[in-house]
């Protein structure tokens, strides 16, 4: 028992390095080379399981560096180390020469003996760590102990370093596709705001286009889900739009394309989206809305008001459902207030009393005024879960 409890402290201080300095792969070889040593084997490997959750990708090994260099992976089920991830539990193979091995090079390397233990953080799989030895060898339930111990160890901080990493990632690809500078042009003013959630990131994103016609395109959507996948999703959805967009000037039909692609090639995407097209005069705007949320809209001495704007179904659902255009007229001095719904969306109330509070932050202003006064109304001290972009553009009198 003391040697058991001497190998585990030996696991539990390589572990605690995650959280000073190593990156996950830093970590991962740190952690394998330990357990070679204290458990006196000839191989050591972790495979995660990946986004799909479908195939078990070598992702560091120790004595059989070749299963990461040359991407080495197993179904989810099959072989040895996909029946670890399917069962959930250690698997021993006392004798691998006879074994059914998914991965050629476990029998190529010579490996005689092998024990396998999943990686479980917070319930989930995230995936395998396994050991083998080039002579016959039974481990004993202490030595499987100790490769569950560092498999526990390994699955917790697996997870942190991934997360903190997409989260860095998908933050770097949403600023990437965010304009760094709305365009300068005659006969309009306006502003952005972007504000990355506390939660995991989303696919939040606003985009300001010029158009062969001399038009402007405006975009304002949000993806569902989150994390560096949904960052993705809204990467290509944008540059999508942005192409059916120089096929045609009519926003539904624009709309209409890009639900059109999104569900033959990544069916299980789903996002609001509302595009508009800007006259060169700028005297009117087209809308289609795409379940978003309607922009708010401030004439000179009045009230704002949100825009009656039909939202159709998400992008992502109904191809075959029509939508349709709105075109609303923008006399000198009026503004218009694009967000998502990280701005007005709270647990605490409803989201229709959210559009009030941001109607009456929202006034026939100068841009960079009324953004501040709508982000001081609605956001104040307290930072959002969700993502929040915010576009804010008002005619000037001279057209």
């Amino acid at each position: 028992m003391e040697d058991v409890t001497r190998r585990l402290e030996i696991i539990q201080a390589i572990s605690d390095q995650v959280l000073v300095h190593l990156e996950a792969d830093e970590f991962l070889d740190s952690l394998l080379e330990r357990v070679r040593e204290v458990m006196n084997v000839d191989t050591a490997v972790v495979l995660l399981l990946d986004r799909r959750e479908r195939i078990l990708v070598a992702t560091a090994a120790k004595g059989i560096e070749e299963e990461v260099s040359q991407a080495a992976h197993v179904p989810v089920g099959q072989g040895f180390a996909g029946r670890v991830a399917a069962e959930r539990r250690p698997v021993l193979i006392p004798d691998a020469t006879s074994a059914d091995l998914f991965n050629p090079l476990l029998v190529q390397r010579g490996l005689r003996s092998l024990l396998g233990v999943p990686l479980i953080g917070r319930g989930k799989l995230v995936g395998v760590m396994h050991v083998g030895t080039l002579t016959r060898r039974v481990f004993t339930e202490e030595e499987t102990e100790v490769l569950q111990h560092a498999a526990a160890h390994a699955a917790l901080a697996v997870q942190s370093l991934l997360s903190r990493a997409e989260r860095a990632g998908a933050l770097e690809l949403q600023r990437s596709l965010v304009p760094s500078a709305l365009p300068d042009v005659h006969g309009v003013e306006w502003t952005a705001r972007y504000r990355p959630g506390t939660a995991s990131l989303g696919g939040d994103w606003y985009d300001v286009f010029p158009l062969p016609s001399g038009e402007f395109g405006i975009v304002m959507g949000d993806v569902a889900g989150h994390g560096f996948a949904a960052a993705v999703v809204m990467g290509r959805m944008r540059s999508a739009l942005r192409a059916y967009a120089l096929e045609s000037t009519d926003p539904a039909e624009v709309l209409h394309k890009l639900n059109r692609k999104m569900q033959h090639f990544e069916p299980d995407a789903t996002a609001t989206v509302l595009y508009a097209v800007c006259d060169p005069s700028w005297e009117q705007i087209r809308l289609s809305s795409a379940g978003h949320c309607p922009p708010v809209l401030a004439l000179p001495g009045s009230p704002a008001a949100p825009v009656a704007v039909k939202p159709d179904v998400l992008i992502g659902l109904g191809e075959e459902v029509p939508r349709q255009s709105t075109t609303v007229k923008l006399p000198p001095g009026a503004l218009l207030c694009f967000y998502t719904d990280g701005l007005v969306e709270r647990r605490s109330s409803s989201i229709d009393s959210d559009i009030d509070r941001l109607c009456e932050a929202v006034y026939a202003g100068p841009p960079e005024e009324v953004s501040a006064a709508v982000m001081a109304a609605l956001i104040g001290r307290q930072p959002t879960a969700d993502d929040v972009a915010l576009l804010v553009m008002r005619r000037t009198t001279t057209a």
